[in-house]
């Protein structure tokens, strides 16, 4: 006996729709390993769709008052905390995240996220109006760049998706979005919520994979495309846009430093840091993944963090126990445990460096010491439950270390020295610094790094404005 699989659909001009040639894609249930829902392997016929719905709704949007996007935002707040449950559970069907953090540790921040854009679409600022030039007034107008073609990342859909939209909607631009083609589920429930509250054709959503995205950034219609993704994704991108000179908005990999020096007070440090490392398995550009540690500390500290990584746990999404679930898909699970067995023989698990089960895709809270800089796991994400430790002999070489990578996203400076802290956070060459903390983020502050990290930012007004265009006009007093 079979059962007959859910079938989710593409979210076009106010309907829900299959991929026009019918082609599917099966997605899997990391935690199970097993395929528990169809998704639309969408092509050039339902972008073009979804691109045609958007670009005619986008003058009535783009000409309704910030007032009126603001409720309408505050409506999909509202919505998103009403149908909180069925989000989690979407979200866990995706991606195997434990239930009890996906609704304290997501829906909260979404909510309030979208609130902040629905406060924001009323605060744009500019230059007040003036005369530059004797006999003329100038003014500056702020207006939405116009149709944006997004791509969310699987290690947070539902959160990714709401960083991409509330910022566009709230400037007046109207959306095609593309999740993750191993995790559509979230957002599509997303879209039967919005669907409900925005007018048709602001919001879309098709599903797909690579190619999908590929077709949506090529697409003549588009003003804008922003991407949450890998450096190669990004790239590829920017490559692509830059043909017909869309803007771009790329938030790609990190590989965030986390600099503890001697003065730190090591069990606290250790404790925020491996939940900062192991949360969500590892899979956050922000992960407290590579530890530098001054050398007098050095081994009581590796000590301590291999005591930390033991004791955390990683299961099912019902258990209330665990700090993290699954690695997102099969291919991931393979590149994490790749880094593990390509270990330089200098270098020493502390902890874990092994699959957790044979069902699902959990890897272990996993610790490596003995590194040197170029080693192939310093250099790159590894994107997994996975921290290494790095010994550094002073300020100086803290730094070296630190910056000593193409990635620029986050990091952390752990000290109880006021000056050294600061002197760190003005050399340290990443988009965010935290100062005895790591991974906190407020809808008021502005996300995103330098470098191969990508440019543009998530949440703050810095990332409403860029999704805005600026106007000079200029009027004769005669």
């Amino acid at each position: 006996m079979t059962t007959e699989l859910r079938r989710l659909r593409n979210y076009i001009n106010g309907e829900f729709r299959d991929a026009a040639d019918g082609r599917t894609i099966d997605v899997i249930n990391p935690a199970t390993g097993e395929v528990y829902v169809t998704s639309p392997l969408s092509g050039q016929a339902d972008v073009d769709a979804a691109m045609e719905a958007a670009a005619a709704a986008f003058p009535a949007w783009r000409d309704s008052t910030p007032a009126e996007r603001q409720k309408v935002l505050l409506k999909i707040a509202d919505a998103f905390e009403e149908r909180a449950e069925d989000l989690i559970a979407a979200e866990v069907e995706n991606t195997g995240k434990p239930v009890a953090l996906t609704a304290s540790e997501e829906i909260p921040p979404m909510v309030d996220q979208i609130r902040f854009f629905a406060g924001a679409a009323r605060l744009l600022e500019g230059r007040s109006a003036g005369e530059y030039m004797e006999g003329l007034t100038s003014i500056v107008r702020r207006e939405p760049v116009g149709v944006c073609a997004q791509v969310a990342p699987w290690n947070y859909p539902m959160m990714m998706a709401v960083w991409k939209f509330a910022p566009a909607l709230a400037a007046g631009n109207t959306v095609v979005l593309k999740p993750s083609d191993t995790t559509p589920a979230s957002t599509v429930l997303m879209a039967e919520i919005i669907g409900q509250i925005v007018p048709k054709g602001v919001f879309n959503v098709v599903c797909g994979d690579r190619d999908t995205g590929r077709a949506m950034v090529e697409h003549p219609t588009p003003a804008m495309a922003s991407i949450t993704g890998s450096v190669r994704a990004g790239m590829q991108v920017a490559e692509s846009a830059a043909k017909d000179v869309k803007r771009v908005h790329l938030e790609l990999g990190g590989k965030a430093p986390v600099v503890v020096f001697e003065d730190t007070d090591i069990d606290k440090a250790v404790e925020d840091i491996s939940v900062a490392g192991f949360f969500n398995a590892g899979q956050d550009c922000t992960a407290a993944t590579r530890v530098l540690v001054h050398e007098s500390i050095h081994d009581e500290f590796v000590s301590a963090l291999a005591k930390a990584a033991a004791a955390t746990k990683t299961g099912q999404p019902d258990d209330e126990d665990v700090l993290y679930g699954p690695l997102n898909n099969a291919n991931q699970l393979k590149q994490v445990s790749g880094f593990i067995d390509r270990l330089p023989a200098h270098a020493k698990v502390e902890a874990g460096g092994q699959r957790v089960g044979d069902k699902g895709y959990f890897y272990a809270p996993t610790v490596v010491s003995g590194l040197k800089q170029d080693d192939e796991i310093i250099q790159n994400e590894v994107f997994g439950p996975v921290i290494t430790v790095q010994s550094f002999t002073d300020e100086a070489q803290a730094l070296e270390y630190a910056n000593g990578v193409e990635y620029a996203l986050a990091s952390s400076v752990w000290t109880k020295d006021h000056a050294r802290a600061m002197r760190m956070s003005k050399a340290l060459d990443f988009g965010c610094v935290w100062i005895n903390t790591h991974i906190p983020l407020v809808a008021e502050m502005p996300h995103g790094g330098f470098k191969k990290s990508g440019y543009g930012k998530d949440l703050s007004g810095y990332g409403f404005e860029d999704y805005t265009r600026i106007k000079h006009v200029m009027t004769s007093l005669g």
